[in-house]
């Protein structure tokens, strides 16, 4: 079995700028309504959570090693379970280049604290696999 790992730190409050400079259009272009509704505390969004959020959605987009292809924010999503634990789910481009690289699993951690927010992510590469 052959691993590849991406990692990723985020600033908080480089997410909490984004928010306030761009708002709505920040959101819509980065998280899916599932993500945004999961960061909510209260009436307000948790730029923390955001920043973990965006966090995985670059460390995997090392661990797909998209070069030249073009892959949107949202086909990236983090999911959280009942349970607290969280897994990604891939759309579109991102999915297919799961698929063609072999990527038979994805594991998925986030953290945030003292300003920061970081993710790492693990795929498990299908044995059969040259890539």
């Amino acid at each position: 079995m052959a691993l590849r790992v991406g990692i990723d730190l985020v600033s908080v409050d480089s997410v909490r700028d984004s928010l306030e400079n761009h708002g709505e259009r920040y959101l819509e272009r980065v998280y899916t309504e599932r993500e945004v509704a999961d960061c909510l505390s209260g009436d307000a969004l948790d730029a923390e959570r955001l920043a973990a959020r965006f966090a995985a959605k670059e460390a995997t987009l090392k661990v797909l090693r998209v070069g030249d292809h073009a892959v949107p924010w949202q086909e990236i999503e983090v999911m959280r379970d009942p349970s607290g634990w969280v897994r990604l789910a891939l759309t579109g481009e991102a999915a297919n280049l799961a698929r063609d690289a072999s990527i038979a699993d994805l594991a998925l951690s986030l953290s945030h604290e003292q300003g920061f927010a970081s993710a790492v992510v693990i795929a498990e590469i299908r044995a059969s696999a040259d890539k």
